[in-house]
């Protein structure tokens, strides 16, 4: 039987019965909503997407969606501090769409990093983590320097470990700790240097969604279109989406391979 946002609707009350929780439904747009009953603190649910995870994975996909929603209303009861728990803030990776703006309107710090993507910075909690605000800044006499910095070393620290793929004469590497800042391992600089130091061809990268990021050691023109198609499918499968986007790193900088590599099939006939 087909599942409706009606049922699945259902389904989420009775996973999510808490008596100190609120939950809500919006015909309109199509959303599920639960919240703390004192605070009005909570997460939107967008049944569509829920729906879709479901019919893919079955029961799995609502168990993966109540811890979440389970551990994310713990966080939001809680105070937390920045001071002395200097070693767990880690910067992470979200979209250039990613809402600046937490929903009780406190305005979440972050850096631009490229066209597609920003950095934000998180006080890690151990399963989860709560992103930092300029509220808890001023709190605390924290500047912006400060927490850049003090992420970017935890950031270095962050083991690496990798899985090759090649295709077509090109080598793909894949990281995925599942640790919440996997794509925040493109802020790694000497980690770049080390692997465009080592690449045959050159060096691309990809952040489809939080979970996960590949390096590439593309060596002919093919080697964009298989990465792209990686991208792409990891970018739809992903709970917190990046960009399906890749870059070229050249130069110590970032750049869109969309544009760069309409360019190199060009070069490649020149040379032949």
């Amino acid at each position: 039987m087909k599942m409706t946002s009606i049922k699945m609707k259902k389904k989420l009350e009775e996973r999510l019965s808490n008596d100190q929780w609120k939950t809500t439904f919006n015909r309109d747009k199509d959303t599920f909503r639960v919240e703390w009953s004192h605070s009005g603190k909570g997460i939107t649910i967008t049944l569509p997407n829920v729906i879709s995870k479901y019919e893919a994975r079955g029961e799995e996909a609502i168990d993966e969606l109540e811890d979440h929603v389970k551990e994310a209303l713990r966080v939001m009861n809680e105070d937390h501090k920045l001071t002395g728990k200097e070693q767990h803030i880690f910067p992470v990776i979200r979209a250039a769409s990613f809402p600046t703006e937490t929903e009780q309107g406190k305005k979440l710090i972050y850096v631009d990093h490229t066209a597609e993507t920003r950095i934000y910075y998180a006080l890690d909690l151990g399963k989860s983590y709560q992103l930092i605000d300029e509220k808890m800044l001023e709190d605390e006499g924290w500047s912006l320097d400060r927490i850049k910095e003090v992420a970017g070393f935890n950031v270095r620290s962050l083991p690496v470990e990798m899985k090759k793929d090649s295709v077509y004469g090109n080598d793909f590497y894949f990281h995925s700790a599942r640790d919440g800042y996997d794509a925040s391992r493109i802020l790694n600089e000497a980690l770049l240097e080390k692997l465009k130091a080592e690449c045959k061809g050159e060096l691309a990268i990809s952040i489809p969604h939080q979970d996960v990021i590949i390096f590439a050691d593309v060596q002919n023109s093919e080697g964009y279109d298989i990465l792209a198609q990686m991208a792409m499918k990891f970018f739809a499968e992903g709970t917190v989406p990046v960009t399906s986007l890749s870059f070229l790193y050249e130069d110590k900088q970032l750049e869109p391979i969309f544009i760069l590599a309409q360019k190199k099939p060009n070069k490649d006939r020149k040379e032949e």
